[in-house]
């Protein structure tokens, strides 16, 4: 399994309510999730957004609530994978269970930069940045968590059986 994209930047302690704002959370369209997703942070994401973009941040990452809704704003919005030095617990749960690819990597957290092409294997855990010939490494997936991820989520392989 992998992922290539250009990198989208943020910094320590981006919150579940900069992701996706509490005012949405009444709705359960992902598209309409994904059309405010970091709007309370960074106005211009989902103008610049492209499907395959990997989200890179730093400490902390998706702390606040426990909403769901902030790794599937962010899954919708196009973004193939979120690495960051550290996730908080119940985000990294709900990554996972909604099939939202996520990486911890101090290394590619602090080297990677806006706009950086970037390209993960999971299989392995290497992290390249093509634009600066560098890579990291970051733990693999287990083989049961990179099946998750590949159906699209925790109850979609349920419902294959696997």
């Amino acid at each position: 399994m992998k992922a290539q994209g250009n990198a989208i930047k943020y910094g320590n302690n981006v919150d579940t309510d900069v992701i996706i704002p509490a005012r949405y959370l009444a709705t359960q369209d992902v598209k309409e999730l994904a059309s405010h997703c970091m709007e309370d942070l960074d106005k211009s994401f989902v103008s610049r957004v492209k499907d395959g973009d990997i989200m890179v941040a730093g400490q902390n990452f998706g702390c606040g609530s426990s909403r769901e809704h902030a790794p599937i704003a962010i899954k919708a919005s196009g973004i193939s994978c979120v690495i960051a030095k550290s996730f908080a617990r119940i985000f990294y749960r709900n990554s996972i269970n909604i099939g939202l690819a996520i990486l911890e990597c101090d290394e590619a957290a602090e080297n990677i930069n806006e706009g950086d092409e970037v390209s993960v294997d999971f299989d392995t855990g290497v992290i390249e940045n093509l634009t600066k010939g560098e890579s990291y490494k970051a733990a693999p997936f287990p083989e049961f968590i990179k099946n998750m991820i590949d159906k699209g989520g925790l109850m979609n392989s349920i419902k294959e059986g696997r």
